[in-house]
């Protein structure tokens, strides 16, 4: 499926065209996978209506891929034909400058983004460097295991860069795809942590609680355990706001989203610094994410293990399951399978 420019999605209801083209062929230290799923993400919105858009079109989206290696450029020694392996948002960087070098290299100025920047996984076939391919645990059949790719790998970053360590509570702004993951992976991985939900769905909040939420209330609403750390998933600055406005002193606001509306950024103005900054509290965004941040998700996600519900796709609805996403139809995280 093929993405020629940009489009109103409330206009447009089939951005995507179903067209045959070459298959890829790999360079050296490359592989081509046969994709099994993939995974249909809110970013895959974003690109289709330019608030994150392609280098160039026309591009093939998609970057929660799952698939074997059916091929083996030169000089490939990480994988093997037949191995199941993942591909994640990150899809290359220069792998040489400062960032690289020290475990940032979400950051590089040479980051490319599957699906964005270049042909990802809304295809039978594609092809990536085997250095950015990821080995799927066994206990996830290959339609549970695309979407941890993202909602969970960048929902785990987020949690990385709330430094938890001797902290005792944690807020969640939003509870959508990746909250609910990030809900269920703190009992794993910080115990002695509670978390609350700010969220403006009832039903969002009650999901949380059954997930094992402390605490939910709306924005705006003053939870009766202050946050030393609270992770933002939405995409408007309201919710900052009122994140900043109850988090502890010496706390830190982590905003985990690509973009924020520009119609709602008027908030900002009302900011107040005794009351929002003050005491030390720190604001940190979440950019990309690592590969070291996909392996140890996927590590903790077996463990848990991580089950996400999918509503499943053929790879010739993939504008059906874009509209879905879109207007909240249906149920589950939305998985094009390619059989």
């Amino acid at each position: 499926m093929i993405l020629k420019g940009v489009f109103d999605l409330k206009k447009e209801r089939e951005p995507l065209e179903y067209v045959d083209v070459e298959a890829p062929m790999p360079g050296e230290g490359q592989i081509v996978i046969k994709i099994l799923s993939c995974g249909v993400c809110h970013t895959e919105l974003d690109e289709i209506e330019g608030r994150t858009p392609p280098e160039q079109y026309p591009v093939i989206p998609g970057h929660q891929v799952i698939g074997h290696v059916v091929e083996m450029g030169k000089g490939c020694h990480l994988t093997s034909i037949d191995d199941r392996v993942g591909v994640a948002w990150i899809f290359d960087s220069c792998g040489f400058c400062r960032l690289c070098r020290t475990g940032l290299e979400n950051l590089c100025s040479s980051f490319k983004a599957t699906g964005r920047d270049v042909n990802g996984g809304y295809a039978e076939f594609m092809v990536v460097s085997e250095n950015f391919v990821y080995q799927i645990p066994e206990v996830f059949p290959e339609i549970e295991a695309a979407p941890l790719l993202c909602a969970g790998a960048i929902g785990y970053r987020s949690v990385r860069l709330c430094d938890l360590e001797g902290k005792k509570v944690l807020g969640l702004a939003g509870f959508g795809a990746s909250a609910h993951l990030v809900l269920k992976m703190i009992g794993k991985l910080y115990p002695d942590v509670q978390v609350i939900v700010m969220a403006r769905s009832e039903t969002s909040r009650r999901l949380a609680t059954e997930l094992g939420a402390v605490w939910t209330g709306d924005f705006g609403e003053v939870p009766p355990l202050r946050p030393q750390a609270i992770i933002d998933t939405t995409p408007a600055w309201k919710p900052v706001m009122d994140s900043l406005a109850v988090l502890e002193r010496g706390g830190r606001l982590v905003i985990n989203a690509i973009r924020k509306e520009a119609d709602d950024a008027a908030v900002l103005s009302s900011i107040d610094y005794t009351a929002h900054l003050w005491q030390e509290k720190e604001i940190k965004s979440v950019a990309n994410v690592t590969r070291r941040d996909v392996r140890d998700f996927l590590s903790t996600a077996a463990e848990i293990p991580l089950k996400p519900k999918v509503q499943l796709y053929n790879l010739r609805e993939a504008n059906a399951a874009l509209q879905d996403l879109k207007n909240g139809g249906s149920s589950g995280a939305k998985v094009l399978v390619m059989d």
